[in-house]
């Protein structure tokens, strides 16, 4: 059973106690609170980053950046709020399948079932027992609404923003959901994190891409997570070499912070893990039509991006792989519906047979999309 609020006294450090509780029987590995005042400069560093072109085409984050910038303003009525992690740390190295390049490399949160669903009926269940015991509206969010939950999660004293800009903990590494719970009960504050990160850059040293400028900005065009979950149109050329075969978002920076050693292997989302997105064969997923690919990734979180832009991502990779065996699943997909699917078979049968060898499978004379044209006419040069 969790704990049950409305059986203590209505007093805040009580109340904490409880909330903490609660938290650690949903599965949650730490709690923090930040008074929905305190937001210090969160406005300014988002400013920079939205100014500086580094959100790219993810637009949204600046047609909301008032309320992103400020919990009352997404929620007038917000005095608190909690914020709540629950860790996902891998029992082996993430980053073993890139050297199988047979296989296609998944970021390690979603090889299992949708986070958002998964932890969002839980905060929702922590958030009516609090609003039963206060009587005070609660408002939950994981992920899904203007919420910046590294830095509200960093004043919350739950870790620092490293030098790869996510949230590292001195007990959980890098590895881990944040949830918020904002709440009209004023509970008391925690104190912020200090960085921990000293003269380390190994995180910064990791990527494939050099997406950081310099410590604590990323570029998030030049980022694969990017790039390969946000980004909707054709891969930039200069990044798919640096892509491998990561076709679901990039673990490098987090799996190179020294951090993680102090983290233990999740327990909480192991029910929940999916093996057969541990190493996925390259040769399966270029089979998938799109009936296919939703049953195959149904409530997960890859899903979200559709079929299309998810066989882009695995024809860069299967184009990487340098393997004859996927010359054929490749050429099934040259004459693929989708423009942007057809684009990234040409560039794959480049790598894989040459120019020469990819000549025949081009007809510029039939494609009507620029984007391909542009493909093939890069083929011929």
């Amino acid at each position: 059973m969790a704990a049950r609020l409305r059986a203590l006294p209505d007093d805040g450090a009580q109340l904490r106690k409880a909330l903490e509780a609660d938290a650690k029987e949903q599965g949650f590995s730490a709690l923090g609170i930040v008074s929905a005042s305190s937001t210090g400069v969160m406005r300014d560093h988002l400013r920079l980053f939205i100014d500086q072109g580094f959100h790219g085409s993810m637009d949204w984050l600046e047609e909301t950046f008032e309320r992103r910038a400020d919990p009352k303003l997404l929620w007038p009525k917000v005095r608190s709020v909690i914020l709540l992690t629950m860790n996902y740390s891998p029992d082996t190295n993430p980053l073993e399948t890139l050297a199988d390049k047979k296989s296609g490399n998944i970021s390690v949160y979603a090889r299992n079932r949708d986070y958002h669903d998964v932890i969002k009926g839980k905060l929702k269940g922590i958030a009516d027992r609090l609003k039963s015991k206060t009587g005070k509206d609660v408002k939950v969010f994981i992920d899904t609404a203007p919420v910046m939950e590294k830095p509200l999660a960093a004043k919350a004293g739950l870790g620092w923003q490293g030098k790869h800009t996510n949230l590292v903990s001195r007990t959980q590494g890098s590895w881990f959901f944040i949830g918020s719970i904002y709440t009209e009960f004023e509970l008391p504050a925690d104190s912020p994190e200090i960085d921990h990160c000293g003269s380390c850059r190994a995180c910064l040293d990791a990527c494939p891409t050099n997406a950081f400028p310099m410590p604590y900005q990323l570029d998030s065009r030049r980022c694969i997570s990017y790039l390969t979950i946000e980004h909707k149109g054709p891969i930039p050329v200069e990044f798919r070499k640096a892509i491998g075969n990561r076709i679901y978002g990039c673990d490098d920076c987090l799996a190179a912070c020294p951090w993680n050693k102090f983290a233990v292997a999740a327990q909480e989302l192991k029910l929940i893990a999916r093996k057969d997105l541990r190493a996925p064969s390259l040769s399966f997923l270029l089979g998938l039509d799109d009936e296919a690919f939703r049953s195959f990734f149904t409530a997960s979180p890859i899903k979200r991006i559709g079929r299309d832009q998810f066989m882009r991502n695995v024809l860069i990779a299967a184009g990487n792989s340098r393997d004859p065996d996927v010359v054929q699943p490749v050429l099934s997909r040259v004459a693929d519906a989708s423009a942007l699917v057809r684009g990234a078979a040409i560039w794959a049968l480049r790598e894989l047979l040459g120019a020469d060898g990819a000549k025949p499978y081009i007809d510029l004379e039939s494609e009507g999309d620029a984007s391909v044209i542009a493909e093939m006419k890069w083929v011929e040069q």
